[in-house]
């Protein structure tokens, strides 16, 4: 018989006395059949000191029906456990020897009241302490690494090492902070006995019984249920997009706060027996699991596929991948494999549709056939709706490396050098996404390619596509799609977008340049000054009317293309105009010649590209700075 287990038959000590009814029977009386045997002493004796306490704690008396063992007097209720444990002890050992002994059948009477007494414990400390047991208060009780590393306490050392915190916890428990802590290992004292005393089952269905019911009505709480595919399927977005939203709150606090607080409690209170351990917190937590982590995998299948709900399904990917290592912690047992499978299934079924719409988004964007001019040249629609589908893909960069690893982007072929620097998307983390992003951008500015011959005015198709590349640069540079794509690729941009203006300035005020002489300073006669001010008249007037119908909403493409239009006029008009105004205004015939000064050209041009006033173009996306109209022209 171990050390330990020698202090419960504290009669056979040699402390007591040798003589007298306590004396320990010697060898030779042992031996003799006419005395008790060495297992019925020790059951007379284990009963004597055992009966008293229990049956005074017996649940079907009147007293001890209504009162609790645990909430009266914590040390006497160690004193019961430790008695519990001396009886099964003795009631074990006597059994080998006598299966029939009145004395036997006394003893397990004993044993069943003190169970019924445990089992009421057991159930009015779980049930009456919801609150002090609540998976928050567990997850912030201690973490479930320091909780498993400590070893089972022994039965008959719960007094030893428990005593200075029974006296604390004694007649001020409440004012003790870690009062969960107390309880807990109220629970696992009852616990312990219970099971090595063989009522294991009934222990557990107990804890089985209350503790699911905690789990079950958080989750439902927490605005997760269980979900047909019928009702999924006819279930409006507004409100699948309310229960996406419940469920992503949900996960969190499920995987940080309820299972890791359950488990936690789980694991301390059942710390002496895995085997109870993983059928008791598996049990608990299977069916609010399950309904947790099915919910994706329904959705996935069988919400309507669009575009823009792509995200929320994004979302649920997202928060799965993030919590994965706590769900494969968390649900580590071998039982709860089913849970982890769920999960997983979800992942996938989620992945699955999130191709599919992203492909849906790409056949949309190929199959778009409007031939709606904007006017002014300004920013298409289509270009402000796309590009702000695809920045919000980039945010998920993360996820969709993963999503898309298997899928084969567009040949290097078919993405043309003078759109994409190749080079960079080698050189990226995450190469076949960059190629992915390129391809949608690729088909998006084809679309415009096609949208800008349209218009009968070339100039104005150039400034329609210097317009719409500009937008899509700076939405690019200012997202996660410039690690994505790479310097070198709005650098591309950059050149393209230079090449458009040079188009638009060539084609649309080719003519005002031209009609001003090359050498502004050169000798002519009236005549020739005044046919080259009728000139410059009739061509600036028709250029500005024009051009004023434009639109440049980016303010720094605005203020370059104004720059450069005027370099190429302003300096030329001046230098001519301060040459062979004198000789114009000299002759009262020709005064009406010159219409515009250079100070009256140099605002018309500031004022350009901001679109008509009357219009209010709805094509522009950046305000619009306040203009004046010169004094000249009417």
């Amino acid at each position: 018989m171990p050390k330990k287990g020698m202090r419960t038959l504290n009669w056979f000590s040699p402390k007591h006395p040798t003589h007298g009814i306590n004396s320990p029977p010697s060898i030779s009386q042992l031996s003799s059949p006419s005395r008790p045997s060495f297992s019925e002493v020790v059951i007379d004796r284990t009963i004597e000191m055992s009966e008293p306490m229990i049956k005074k704690w017996d649940p079907d008396t009147t007293i001890a029906k209504v009162t609790s063992l645990f909430y009266e007097n914590r040390k006497e209720a160690k004193d019961f456990i430790k008695v519990v444990n001396s009886l099964h002890k003795a009631l074990h050992f006597h059994a080998t020897e006598n299966s029939r002994s009145d004395k036997l059948v006394r003893a397990q009477s004993l044993m069943q009241i003190a169970m019924k007494r445990l089992q009421k414990e057991f159930y009015q400390i779980l049930s009456i302490n919801r609150v002090h047991l609540d998976p928050e208060s567990m997850s912030n009780v201690s973490s479930r690494t320091s909780i498993s590393t400590q070893s089972s306490t022994s039965e008959f050392d719960v007094e030893d090492d428990d005593d200075d915190r029974a006296e604390i916890a004694g007649e001020s428990i409440s004012e003790v902070e870690d009062f969960s802590n107390v309880i807990m290992a109220d629970l696992r004292l009852i616990t312990e006995c219970m099971t090595s005393t063989g009522y294991t089952l009934e222990c557990l269905k107990i804890y089985k019984d209350i503790r699911k019911s905690i789990i079950d009505e958080a989750i439902y709480k927490l605005g997760v249920e269980k979900l047909s595919s019928s009702q999924v399927h006819k279930m409006h977005w507004e409100v699948m997009d309310m229960k996406i939203k419940d469920w992503l709150n949900a996960v969190h606090v499920a995987m940080k706060i309820l299972f890791n607080g359950e488990r936690i409690l789980s694991d301390y209170v059942f710390v002496s027996s895995d085997a109870i351990r993983e059928s008791s917190f598996t049990e608990i937590s299977k069916d609010g699991a399950m309904t947790l982590f099915s919910f994706p995998e329904i959705v996935a299948k069988n919400s309507k596929k669009s575009p823009e709900k792509v995200f929320r399904l994004l979302d649920m990917y997202t928060s799965i991948v993030e919590h994965w290592a706590d769900i494969e912690a968390t649900f580590s047992f071998d039982s709860e494999s089913v849970i982890r499978s769920q999960a997983l299934t979800s992942l996938v079924k989620l992945g699955e549709s999130i191709r599919t719409a992203l492909s849906e988004f790409e056949i949309s964007l190929l199959k778009q056939s409007s031939k709606t001019i904007i006017a002014g040249g300004g920013i298409h629609s289509l270009v402000i709706d796309a590009m702000n589908y695809i920045i919000l893909l980039a945010d998920y960069s993360n996820v969709l490396s993963d999503i898309l690893g298997e899928s084969l982007p567009p040949a290097k072929g078919s993405l043309p050098e003078s759109y994409f620097g190749i080079a960079d998307f080698d050189e990226s983390p995450a190469p076949a996404l960059s190629h992915q992003f390129a391809w949608l951008i690729l088909i998006l500015l084809c679309k415009l390619d096609s949208k800008a011959k349209h218009y009968k005015d070339v100039s104005l198709a150039y400034l329609f596509l210097a317009n719409n590349l500009r937008y899509i640069v700076v939405k690019v540079h200012s997202s996660h799609l410039k690690y994505l794509l790479g310097k070198n690729w709005i650098s591309k941009q950059e050149g393209k977008i230079k090449k458009f203006v040079l188009n638009y300035e060539r084609l649309g005020w080719s003519h005002v340049i031209e009609s001003l002489p090359h050498d502004p300073n050169a000798s002519m006669t009236p005549q020739q000054v005044k046919e080259i001010f009728k000139r410059f008249n009739s061509s600036f007037e028709q250029a500005h009317h024009k051009q004023s119908m434009c639109v440049v909403p980016n303010s720094k493409l605005r203020d370059d293309l104004k720059v450069s239009i005027a370099r190429k006029i302003l300096p030329v008009y001046r230098e001519f105009y301060n040459k062979h105004k004198d000789a114009i205004v000299k002759d009262r015939h020709s005064s009406h010649v010159i219409i515009f000064f250079p100070e009256d050209v140099g605002h018309l041009l500031s004022n350009l590209f901001f679109g008509p006033v009357e219009s209010g173009s709805s094509s522009s996306v950046e305000s619009s700075p306040s203009r004046t109209t010169p004094s000249r022209l009417r």
